[in-house]
């Protein structure tokens, strides 16, 4: 993809090196803009393996509403195992912390908990929420089919009351959703960008929910746009990124979704992607 490899380019050539609340500096810029019209393919990174299953994986956890991440990990998913919720351990990036939060299953009132409750209290992952939330996704979804022009249909992760309780505060914070011509277009927002390891991910997750939503509504896929805060490459991602960025890309693949009656009844295995010929994978260390 052109405008992933775009990015990459832009903060090696003028990021300017900064400190971070990992321990690990990053070279970083102040806000670009990724955009990619779906009818080119399925952005998935060819320059190197993403593994679609765990993207996918962590999207039904968010549709869901989940903040257990023992769900995640009976999918084989590994992705939220360092964090937790901060009720339970407060947060630090020493390894005897970093162990402590490991072995916690709560992550508090992450992502999509918000998506489906905003404005509820939170109390834990297997207890019932207090007080009556906003279904911010299920309200997008009936706007979409009743009003398709709206241009009101906005799901937020944040929630400033919830911040401090969250295994992480959301990344990338909030998504819109537009139709015009026809097409269904999905614009998202977000605060930090991990270019080499988060953005790809995120790319392809937003993708995949475009690509359920546009189903729901019985619509073209149209752009998928991010617009993208402080946007960095970790200095220890910064050898090996240099690697993928040699390589050549190469076709993009499709996404097919299987016996689809509603979001809110899909399972990730549902959807598969056709035809993907990547490089190999790139080991990218996490910074917590």
């Amino acid at each position: 993809m052109k405008a992933y490899h775009e990015i990459v380019q832009k903060i090696i050539e003028t990021g300017f090196q900064k400190t971070n609340r990992t321990g690990i500096n990053a070279l970083a810029i102040a806000g670009t803009m990724f955009e990619h019209d779906m009818a080119e393919g399925f952005p998935l990174l060819t320059t190197k393996k993403v593994p679609f299953r765990l993207v996918t994986s962590e999207l039904e956890f968010f549709i869901r509403g989940f903040t257990d991440k023992e769900w995640l990990k009976n999918q084989n998913n590994h992705i939220w195992d360092e964090w937790c919720s901060p009720d339970i351990i407060p947060y630090g990036n020493d390894d005897h912390t970093k162990t402590k939060m490991m072995n916690e299953r709560e992550l508090g009132p992450v992502y999509g908990w918000q998506w489906r409750n905003f404005g509820a209290r939170y109390t834990a992952h297997n207890t019932k929420t207090e007080g009556q939330g906003v279904d911010q996704l299920r309200q997008v979804v009936e706007t979409l089919k009743t009003d398709p022009d709206s241009r009101r249909m906005i799901v937020t992760a944040w929630n400033p009351c919830d911040l401090s309780r969250m295994a992480l505060p959301p990344c990338h914070y909030s998504f819109q959703v537009t139709v015009i011509g026809g097409k269904l277009n999905l614009l998202w927002n977000q605060r930090s960008v991990d270019v080499a390891l988060g953005l790809p991910f995120n790319i392809a997750s937003y993708g995949c929910l475009l690509h359920l939503l546009a189903k729901e509504a019985n619509l073209e896929e149209g752009k998928l746009v991010g617009f993208l805060g402080d946007t960095h490459i970790y200095v220890n991602h910064l050898e090996a990124i240099g690697r993928q960025m040699e390589r050549e890309s190469r076709p993009l693949p499709k996404i097919k979704t299987e016996n689809f009656t509603s979001i809110f009844d899909w399972h990730y295995s549902d959807t598969v992607i056709e035809n993907y010929d990547p490089h190999p994978a790139i080991k990218f260390e996490i910074a917590v």
